[in-house]
């Protein structure tokens, strides 16, 4: 798994750093004024899917680590090729923007029971948007093969493992005060 935390690191560094969201006010008397952190909106809160197998991120990134059979893994990755090329052609923009956030590596290590495994990471994630490539390949391509998702299916080792991932920390630029219970106050008092 370290090649995975090397990944995640690597990725949330090419996420540019976060400016405040306003200046911190003066008064009018011209002394400065308490500072206070001003924290982003949270993105809206989608409720989860009742469909286990959906694969929807609620945070501003996500992974999903898929396992894949030993010989099963021309279907799988013919169907990711297949997706690749139909989201490539749509003009959804929904769509479009997961797409443009979403990257498939497969790892070079193989799990313990000797699976390859497939990581795919949204950074940024389309909150809400179901990120299924079997559900996706039913909406977007018409003439795939009558077997292809069957096989696909079949392909998975064990169930995807999702992780919705909010950032801790930019390693690339310094760190932002921590909050204290005098800051998180309303007012700064």
């Amino acid at each position: 798994m370290s090649l995975f935390f090397a990944f995640l690191l690597a990725a949330t560094q090419a996420v540019a750093p976060q400016a405040p969201a306003t200046p911190p006010a003066v008064p009018q008397n011209g002394s400065p004024a308490t500072p206070q952190v001003v924290t982003p909106p949270k993105p809206p809160v989608v409720p989860p899917s009742p469909d286990p197998a959906s694969t929807h991120f609620l945070t501003e990134a996500g992974v999903l680590l898929v396992t894949i059979k030993p010989g099963a893994v021309a279907d799988y990755e013919l169907v990711i090729r297949t997706l690749q090329e139909a989201l490539a052609k749509d003009k959804d923009p929904i769509r479009a923007a997961a797409a443009k956030g979403w990257h498939v590596f497969k790892a070079s290590e193989n799990d313990a029971k000797g699976n390859p495994i497939y990581i795919h990471v949204m950074l940024p994630a389309v909150t809400g948007f179901d990120y299924r490539p079997s559900l996706l390949i039913d909406e977007l391509v018409k003439d795939v093969a009558p077997d292809l998702l069957s096989r696909y299916q079949d392909a998975f080792a064990a169930p995807p493992t999702r992780l919705n991932l909010t950032e801790f920390a930019n390693m690339s630029v310094a760190p932002l005060p921590v909050p204290t219970p005098e800051t998180k106050k309303p007012g700064g008092r």
